[in-house]
């Protein structure tokens, strides 16, 4: 599976935002994001932006895994508990997988374990293969 996260390293918007990829098997994978200044709305609470592209990063990742170009069409998110700092991880599970679709879901937590996010993905299954699979 290191050809995968090799192929998400080239993910330069999770990059800017601070997302570090740190786990990834068939249809799973696992990131962390370090909540700073950067990640914060108005009000001071981490913007809802910032948690759904550390749960989509993880959704892209675990869909692309079986090697094959997977782009999503559809994601939902449903915000649980409002956070100011510290830790979030995401892990996503794939819950389907057929030629075509497959879905995910995905739980976002802070680093005590308590559940921020839930997301859930479908994507279609394109025929290509990643360009740098192994």
């Amino acid at each position: 599976m290191e050809h995968i996260k090799e192929f998400f390293r080239n993910d330069k918007f999770a990059e800017y935002v601070g997302i570090e990829l740190l786990e990834v098997s068939e249809g799973q994978a696992k990131a962390r994001l370090k909540v700073d200044d950067r990640h914060l709305n108005g009000v001071g609470l981490t913007h809802g932006a910032a948690i759904f592209t550390l749960a989509d990063l993880v959704f892209a990742v675990a869909s692309n895994s079986h090697g094959r170009v997977a782009v999503s069409i559809n994601a939902s998110i449903a915000y649980l508990k409002a956070i100011r700092d510290g830790i979030l991880f995401a892990e996503a599970r794939e819950v389907s997988l057929n030629p075509k679709l497959a879905t995910y879901i995905i739980h976002v937590t802070d680093q005590d374990g308590n559940m921020v996010a839930t997301f859930q993905g479908t994507v279609y299954r394109k025929k290509e293969r990643l360009q740098n699979e192994g």
